[in-house]
């Protein structure tokens, strides 16, 4: 099992630990039982995760003496909402939950992040723990302690900043995940070596093949390397103040087209496409260059990623649907565009022209 370090305010104590590892279940449960002691535990799953999971899981931590609970929820990111909060709050004290209470995040993204915003505002805030399920949320969501719901208007407009107790990642989970959901992962990877590890990138393009097959060593090395990068990150802005932005590469334009679709596209494909547009900003407006920008594009084809926009997909609407993001500043949307692989940075405006251009160029 490798141990990563996140190293927050002291303060606060908000520091933990992220352990990676496969097969881990049983260990995971001694760790819980010895460094995270609480009168009751609660996981919290979706009924995917639940049904291949949920009782192997249960059992784990029943076995190590812990009173434990399991709730579930519908899987998707239609269930990422206040409704399915308060439905699940009511479950909790129903079951005798109270501020002695530790919630376990089973799952993917959806699920850590609705199980973080419960906890950071169920009796004014109770601990919990993200054991991620999912590529994407083991590579990123379930580290930093961004916790959100979604609403009508757009993604994760209502959320805390709340980090957790810890994570432990157990690869094993990979195994059950189908390739849809393994691509979209992928994409958040992807990301990372876009804007801080261009050795990793290439590493990728080199290696595309045995990662799709799930190799266990490279996937290690992969999801380690990325955990890695996200904390260091995280540890320097911790509210997301700065330099955190850049981790929203492809994330601008990825989760307007997650919202126009009403989530029939995933938040992988959405990131992906965002990333072949901000790759082909950044050259239009003379900061990358041309090869670079395709080199992006191949590898997020190579991934078996989407790359075109739908063609029913209004520049409009895409535009208007842009200036309901959260990390807007007045009129401005900002964009996280590169220099290089490896060097992005944040600008605060671009032409609606050159963004409608971008994305007509894009569709199918």
């Amino acid at each position: 099992m490798r141990t990563i370090k996140v190293n927050l305010d002291k303060k606060t104590r908000s520091s933990y630990e992220i352990r990676i590892g496969k097969d881990i279940i049983d260990r995971m449960a001694l760790i819980i039982a010895k460094n995270h002691k609480a009168e009751r535990y609660v996981v919290i799953t979706d009924d995917c995760v639940g049904s291949l999971y949920g009782k192997k899981f249960l059992a784990g931590l029943e076995d190590v003496g812990l009173n434990v609970n399991l709730i579930e929820f519908p899987a998707g990111e239609a269930s990422k909402n206040i409704s399915t909060v308060l439905d699940i709050a009511g479950k909790l004290l129903k079951s005798g939950a109270d501020r002695e209470t530790l919630l376990i995040a089973l799952g993917g993204g959806v699920v850590g992040d609705v199980t973080g915003f419960i906890a950071s505002v169920f009796m004014r805030s109770v601990p919990y723990l993200q054991i991620p399920t999912t590529l994407v949320a083991q590579v990123d969501s379930s580290i930093g302690g961004k916790t959100a719901v979604d609403l009508p208007h757009g993604k994760n407009l209502l959320g805390t900043f709340y980090q957790p107790c810890a994570v432990f990642t157990d690869l094993s989970f990979l195994e059950t995940l189908p390739e849809k959901e393994f691509n979209n992962g992928l994409s958040e990877i992807i990301k990372y070596g876009i804007i801080d590890d261009e050795k990793m990138f290439h590493t990728m393009e080199n290696n595309m093949e045995a990662i799709k097959s799930k190799d266990p060593k490279i996937v290690l090395n992969i999801v380690e390397a990325c955990c890695r990068i996200k904390k260091s990150i995280v540890e320097i802005d911790e509210k997301d103040q700065g330099l955190r932005h850049i981790l929203n590469f492809g994330h601008t334009l990825g989760h307007a087209l997650e919202t126009m679709s009403q989530y029939t596209i995933t938040h992988g494909e959405g990131v992906a496409l965002g990333m072949i547009a901000a790759a082909r900003l950044s050259e239009k407006m003379g900061y990358l260059e041309s090869n670079e920008a395709k080199r992006i594009e191949a590898l997020i084809r190579d991934a078996g990623l989407h790359w075109k926009i739908p063609e029913t997909f209004s520049a409009d609407n895409i535009i208007a649907a842009l200036r309901m993001d959260k990390k807007k500043k007045g009129d401005m949307v900002r964009f996280v565009l590169l220099k290089k692989i490896g060097m992005p940075f944040i600008i605060g405006s671009i032409k609606p022209e050159m963004i409608t251009a971008v994305i007509e160029e894009m569709k199918e």
